[in-house]
């Protein structure tokens, strides 16, 4: 009898130390080393109940280190109950007072409802100056109702501050959520330079057309603000074969090459370029690219061109070589299909931050 109850006071015991040990990890970091990152600092923040940012942002993130020196610490939407990632949480993404010394901010994140002492350190980074990179649905990261404090970076934002109209993605980014363009999970993206854009550094070591990825073209409107330059068009591609809900790509192919002939004139840009400046804060760069999904990220072009982005925004495109830089994925990478999951999916999933650490 006292070795059964010896045997579950120790189960319980090392229960309670697993379960705070994941609870306790909320955010992973990767030590960067040599390199044209050495000494900076990268802080890429996910959160998107689609897109799968919670794999695409640790690949980038281990890219960024491994390949290039910097040091690189990924956040992520985490469950404050369980501690495990649930992209589905929208109100929680520990760490981010990392940006407190981050050279640079990454996000890709959707329609976010963060508490005003999260926000905080978002509004002080961008209030710098520092420079901004946003994939995929962060052209509408935040959704604040009401007349909070940071109501203002809300998607489609029409309150009094006239200055942050549309919100986080019109003012930093260049856009808000518009529509889909192409359409969704049938359709593909091609990416083809932008007219004049052809020598732009983010495009260096990409040939025209090689950018793909499974994921739509995002409509936006035309022509983007300020002085926003758009580098490569979405071109909307038709799918060949049929459509395969258990293939992560939905049966579309890079070997897909007919245009769709009712979406593409115009094309609309999924990657270009634009200088913000908050109210109160100091101007800096931004780069966009709404593709970027964690399948979209299997192509090496893509990779490319948001690697590339992340150096111009920190002012190294002298770093960036002709033939380009080296984006070869770090370890395993098997990203799964883009889609909403109910709660009870991410509960089986039970992902762990410590699930993307470096092995």
């Amino acid at each position: 009898m006292v070795l059964r109850h010896l045997t579950t006071l120790t189960a319980l015991i090392l229960f309670s130390i697993i379960t705070t040990a994941a609870r306790a990890q909320q955010w992973v970091t990767y030590e960067g080393g040599e390199g044209p990152g050495k000494g900076k600092h990268i802080v890429l923040v996910s959160g998107d109940e689609e897109y799968r940012s919670e794999e695409a942002l640790p690949q980038l993130g281990k890219i960024l280190a491994q390949h290039h020196g910097f040091r690189c610490t990924v956040l992520f939407a985490i469950d404050p109950k369980s501690g495990i990632i649930n992209p589905n949480v929208q109100t929680n993404i520990p760490g981010l007072e990392a940006l407190a010394d981050a050279d640079l901010m990454i996000v890709f994140l959707r329609f976010r409802r963060l508490p005003d002492d999260q926000m905080k350190h978002i509004d002080a980074y961008l209030r710098s100056g520092r420079p901004v990179v946003g994939l995929r649905t962060s052209t509408h990261a935040f959704n604040f109702g009401g007349k909070g404090q940071f109501a203002r970076y809300g998607n489609g934002y029409g309150g009094d501050a006239k200055e942050w109209r549309d919100g986080f993605g019109r003012l930093v980014l260049g856009e808000k959520w518009i529509s889909h363009h192409g359409r969704h999970k049938q359709q593909s993206t091609r990416g083809k330079f932008a007219d004049g854009a052809e020598k732009h550094p983010i495009l260096r070591g990409i040939t025209d057309g090689a950018i793909w990825g499974p994921t739509d073209v995002y409509g936006v409107r035309l022509p983007l603000p300020g002085d926003s330059q758009p580098l490569v068009l979405g071109q909307v591609v038709n799918r060949k074969g049929k459509f395969d809900g258990s293939d992560p790509f939905f049966g579309m192919k890079e070997s897909d090459t007919e245009p769709s002939t009712d979406r593409n004139d115009p094309m609309m840009p999924v990657a270009w370029t634009k200088s913000f400046q908050v109210p109160g804060g100091k101007e800096g760069r931004s780069f966009t690219s709404t593709i970027g999904s964690s399948t979209d990220l299997v192509n090496d072009a893509t990779r490319r061109l948001v690697i590339n982005g992340s150096l111009w925004c920190l002012k190294m495109e002298d770093q960036i070589p002709a033939k380009g830089l080296k984006v070869d994925i770090v370890g395993e990478y098997k990203p799964t299909a883009y889609s909403f999951h109910n709660a009870e999916y991410w509960a089986k999933k039970a992902m762990k931050v410590s699930d993307h650490e470096l092995q």
